[in-house]
């Protein structure tokens, strides 16, 4: 389905539960989409502990450009897709994740989402070629639980231990992810669990 945004429609694709534990939220990196495999191994471990998942495209992808735009423009677009598809659950747990500069929009706008946690995938720490730049604040500010899932060969680096809740590190993975997306999932699991454990509240959608 198609929701509008201040910054034109953004894509999202839902795979819906009976009676949902959680809802995830995920999008893509700045050159991808929802279908790379580290998305679709969360996906799955999220379906298999009861989550609804919404995968989004956001505005740009739809439109065709391969550059995300302002930050601020991304993130007001953002939450207002997320906002449109919890309303559609009630008050069951936010968390909210995605891949690269998907990682980032979820982290820069979880508290004002009100996101209890972010699955953040191949965050990317440092540009490669201004490696004296840092995202480490994106991480930090998030206002929920971070979890990273990282490559050990991901030349965008990897963030420290003290600067997200928890850090997976993957051996032989770069920043796709894709060596062993199984192993993602695994990864996020026991995250997602936490937030599966917990009742759904009166009002939830069922």
């Amino acid at each position: 389905m198609e929701i509008a945004t201040s910054h034109g429609p953004a894509g999202v694709r839902l795979d819906e539960a009976a009676a949902p534990a959680f809802l995830l939220v995920l999008t893509h990196g700045s050159n991808g989409g929802v279908d790379a495999p580290d998305l679709l191994a969360v996906r799955e471990t999220a379906l298999g502990l009861g989550g609804v998942v919404a995968r989004v495209v956001q505005p740009f992808r739809l439109a065709g450009r391969r550059a995300p735009g302002p930050a601020a423009k991304q993130d007001e677009a953002w939450l207002e897709v997320v906002g449109a598809v919890r309303a559609r659950y009630g008050d069951v747990p936010l968390v909210q994740g995605g891949r690269s500069n998907g990682a980032r929009v979820a982290c820069r706008t979880a508290a004002a989402a009100g996101a209890v946690g972010v699955v953040a995938l191949a965050f990317p720490l440092r540009p490669p070629r201004s490696p004296e730049k840092t995202r480490v604040e994106e991480l930090r500010s998030a206002g929920a639980e971070v979890l990273v899932v990282s490559g050990d060969r991901d030349p965008f680096g990897v963030p420290d231990a003290a600067d997200a809740a928890h850090v997976a590190v993957l051996a032989g993975e770069r920043h796709e992810l894709s060596r062993d997306p199984a192993a993602v999932g695994r990864a996020a699991e026991p995250w997602l669990r936490r937030w599966a454990a917990r009742p759904v509240r009166a009002g939830g959608r069922v």
